[in-house]
């Protein structure tokens, strides 16, 4: 980022770091934070830009836009765009610039963030239910679920079948626990699996 921006004066890195909590023990002055989806702690995106706004900082989003899950929790946090890596330096340079003034910053991958953003989607599950969905998808029983929640196991029960339901109007099988882990996934409610072969 430093060599990229060194031949345009009108924006300078005035600190980096490899998280957001040793770039706020900086307590450098800042317009801005250029935030990477991943960074050395594993953090989640929408931890780092609610920490980053909590600061007094608006975010822009410089990813390899590789994990739409990673994207949308950054979205749905409140970023002022997200931009890919492999934009034009000039591309980059105009959005920070934008970014840095307060502007939103329209891209491909905000726009494709938001439309996949599963609040949207037309199966139409409730906060609720997303997060029911989320925890018995993930591998929580019902019962465990009803305690992380503070609903009753029948309720649960019944959220899952409403869940199951919607899916399948939606022409979407999700009859197995497998198939609803499938559907989170796909709708963003549970991260993509991580390739952990080395």
């Amino acid at each position: 980022m430093r060599a990229m921006l060194a031949e345009h004066p009108a924006v300078e890195v005035g600190a980096s770091a490899a998280t957001v909590a040793d770039l706020l023990a900086q307590q450098a002055a800042l317009d801005m934070a250029i935030l990477d989806l991943r960074l050395a702690d594993g953090s989640s995106p929408m931890t780092n830009v609610e920490e980053l706004r909590a600061a007094g900082l608006e975010t822009l989003v410089f990813t390899g836009a590789e994990n739409p899950y990673l994207i949308r929790l950054a979205a749905k946090a409140g970023v002022l765009g997200v931009l890919r890596k492999s934009a034009p330096t000039n591309v980059v340079i105009d959005a920070i610039a934008a970014a840095a003034a307060g502007e939103p910053v329209v891209t491909t991958e905000w726009a494709a963030a938001i439309d996949g953003d599963p609040a949207l989607s037309a199966v139409g599950l409730s906060a609720r239910q997303c997060d029911v969905l989320a925890l018995y998808a993930s591998g929580e029983k019902a019962d465990r679920v009803a305690r992380l929640t503070g609903l009753t196991p029948s309720t649960v029960n019944d959220y899952l079948r409403r869940i199951r339901a919607k899916y399948h109007e939606a022409g979407r099988p999700a009859q197995t626990k497998v198939e609803l882990y499938q559907r989170a996934v796909e709708d963003g409610w549970l991260p993509v699996p991580e390739n952990t072969v080395r």
